[in-house]
């Protein structure tokens, strides 16, 4: 089941609508649960409410297997120049303005974004919500991915399972790789990302570098956490049809060492 509220984004003085996804066994009286927090949040649970019509699905998905999991799902801002903003850390950089082909002032608000998520609404659903406060984790698509790891970065003892789908670095390719090198990220204990071969449809060149820029955030992550995962899919494009087939993938690399109920191929 779905519970959803809106909430103000102080650092942005705005209100945002956060859906929470709550497992099958939720109402059994006293148990407790790992949370996962996710970006994009019309887009992780129901087609219905995502924008362009599909969503990773994560509502169906989660009831179909069965897994002890709540899901919190912030939605972004809905305009585009708004949802850059705040899921990159830094104004986009040279490897960006090399890809999409001119200078790009968008970006810089992902810190407070990511300080309002540890510092207001964890505790927020710590409190609402029956949570193992102790087993918290992210997971984003596209510029989701980044602000992902970005938080694994700023929050390594909080978001101790991170995934990327797709993720999109580019934007801020130069700072996070710098960042990551310097962070001691020891307290992560798996690291999840993929991509696919046709990020960017015809644009053949532009799909090569979306890749070799996921290869080389792998590079570093893996000397840093030696559970890492990484995974280019060959003929997948940047589309939520692509985004959501991997999922089983997603999930099962984050979470069967811990629940092997995952039926996957």
């Amino acid at each position: 089941m779905l519970d959803e509220f809106s909430i103000l984004i102080t650092p942005f003085d705005t209100e945002r609508t956060v859906r929470v996804y709550l497992p099958q066994s939720y109402h059994q009286i006293g148990k407790r649960f790992p949370v996962l927090y996710m970006h994009d949040g019309q887009n992780v649970f129901r087609d219905k409410d995502a924008i362009g019509g599909t969503s990773l699905g994560l509502e169906a998905y989660l009831d179909e297997i069965g897994f002890d999991l709540i899901v919190v799902g912030i939605d972004s801002n809905p305009s585009r120049e708004g949802r850059v903003n705040e899921y990159c850390p830094w104004v986009n950089g040279e490897f960006s303005r090399k890809l999409i082909g001119d200078v790009s002032s968008l970006g810089g608000r992902g810190e407070p974004y990511v300080d309002f998520i540890v510092n207001e609404l964890k505790p927020l659903i710590d409190n609402k919500y029956r949570t193992l406060p102790n087993k918290t984790y992210m997971a984003g698509v596209s510029l989701g991915g980044l602000i992902s790891t970005f938080a694994a970065c700023r929050y390594p003892e909080i978001f101790t399972k991170v995934a990327g789908i797709s993720s999109a670095f580019y934007r801020n390719q130069e700072e996070i790789e710098n960042l990551l090198r310097a962070s001691d990220i020891s307290a992560i204990e798996l690291f999840y990302l993929d991509c696919g071969t046709e990020e960017a449809g015809e644009e053949h060149a532009i799909s090569k570098e979306f890749v070799a820029s996921n290869k080389a955030i792998y590079e570093i992550l893996k000397s840093k956490v030696s559970n890492t995962k990484f995974q280019v899919v060959v003929g997948a494009e940047h589309n939520y049809k692509a985004f959501r087939k991997r999922v089983p993938k997603m999930f099962s690399f984050l979470f069967n060492r811990i629940n092997n109920v995952f039926p996957l191929s």
